[in-house]
């Protein structure tokens, strides 16, 4: 799907805007942050609070496009969780938009339960 979404963003972009693509592939891990191992993760999110999200985003100086898909249900090791992808003119432009959507889809739109063994 990254790979897609970036051929896509290059293929409809002025390329004298695009000079970065930054992706994230946020998978399930094996044990928690505090190291227990994990059975599952229970995910779900806000898709209103996350469109709205990307919207404010997009509209950032320098940013060309971002793209988002967020699993949902119960998930296994190994299943992905998410995918993030911000397309902008400079690195400069790029990764404060980036770390500010992964940061708050993290806090405030995604909701996770670890089932732990």
């Amino acid at each position: 799907m990254i790979a897609a979404w970036m051929e896509e963003i290059k293929k409809k972009a002025d390329p004298e805007g695009l000079g970065m693509i930054l992706a994230h592939n946020g998978i399930v891990r094996g044990a928690s942050k505090s190291g227990e191992p994990v059975k599952q993760l229970n995910l779900s999110y806000d898709a209103d609070k996350l469109e709205k999200l990307v919207t404010e985003q997009k509209q950032k100086d320098g940013i060309v496009d971002i793209r988002v898909w967020i699993n949902n249900g119960e998930l296994r090791i190994g299943d992905d969780i998410m995918l993030l992808l911000v397309a902008g003119r400079f690195r400069t432009d790029v990764l404060p938009v980036f770390e500010f959507v992964l940061s708050t889809i993290k806090k405030e739109i995604v909701t996770e339960r670890e089932i732990v063994s």
